[in-house]
């Protein structure tokens, strides 16, 4: 048996597979090694991961997961699995691998996060081999939820909204600068305020004031990242996140001024890293 978990900071989705099927599906707790040591993370799996896995030990474990990008990181959420699953063999991944491996399978493309945040990679059908770096909130994150909300709210700020699409925001939001503000430079989760107006930018997409600023949000992915890996544009281009899923009509419309045929898009990479690791299981038993 195999556990795979997808991780974000605020929830685990795991999953135990074999070859033919899956055989538990459960969630706990998220957690970051960015922010949490080996021991606060061996707490969280001791207290919500283990009680729903009774009788259940698997023999690898694969663990893809937000801020697990670095030997040190890693390795914290390696001793925290291996302390309570001692005789399987452990992978701690980062979370933009998980991307590439549910949306392009074992095949070569380009893979790309567009949630939240956003990320972008090369990927040969088994690791990534190349990467933009997505500079994160501050800088970076275009194609993001987190960036389309920063379009509309300094467009807001700025009075630049039609009157009535702006009166609706602000009764729907009770929105006032200060409270912006404080929520952006007061917050620890600034990038999580400004996506949550993702969806009303979806609802109201139809507007043209509304559409123009989803399509600068792609347009600006593709221009700084995805158009820079080598092979663009024959390679096939794959997303993965909840923006690119409710968004995929306007998302498909800048990808075709670029060429650019999207192969395939999912809203959560659980289902796409299931399937990629029971074809290998498939593999390795017919071997």
């Amino acid at each position: 048996m195999i556990l795979i978990a997808d991780s974000g900071s605020t929830k685990t989705d795991w999953r135990m597979i074999d070859a033919d099927s899956m055989l538990e599906q459960v969630y706990t707790l998220g957690f970051n090694p960015m922010y949490q040591e080996a021991d606060e993370i061996q707490n969280v799996l001791e207290t919500t991961l283990l009680p729903q896995l009774i009788n259940k030990t698997p023999s690898e474990i694969h663990f893809y997961g937000a801020g697990c990008s670095s030997p040190d990181r890693n390795k914290r959420v390696e001793d925290a699995l291996s302390h309570l699953f001692p005789s399987a063999v452990i992978y701690v991944d980062h979370d933009l691998l998980a991307a590439a491996r549910a949306a392009c399978g074992q095949e070569t493309g380009i893979a790309c996060i567009a949630g939240t945040g956003s990320n972008t990679c090369l990927y040969n059908g088994k690791d990534v081999v190349d990467n933009v770096p997505s500079l994160g909130f501050l800088l970076g994150d275009e194609g993001s939820g987190a960036y389309m909300g920063k379009l509309l709210i300094s467009a807001y700020l700025y009075r630049e909204l039609p009157e009535e699409l702006a009166r609706t925001l602000q009764n729907r939001y009770n929105l006032t600068k200060n409270g912006i503000l404080e929520e952006l430079y007061g917050s620890s989760m600034p990038s999580r305020y400004m996506a949550s107006f993702a969806k009303f930018m979806h609802e109201k997409r139809k507007n043209p004031v509304i559409h123009a600023m989803i399509y600068e949000n792609f347009t600006l992915l593709f221009e700084r990242h995805i158009s820079k890996y080598d092979g663009f544009p024959d390679l096939p281009v794959n997303f993965v996140g909840s923006v690119a899923h409710y968004f995929s009509e306007e998302l498909k419309q800048v990808a075709k001024k670029y060429g650019v045929n999207i192969n395939r898009i999912i809203g959560s990479p659980s289902e796409g890293l299931v399937e990629y690791h029971q074809q290998l299981l498939s593999k390795a038993g017919t071997v």
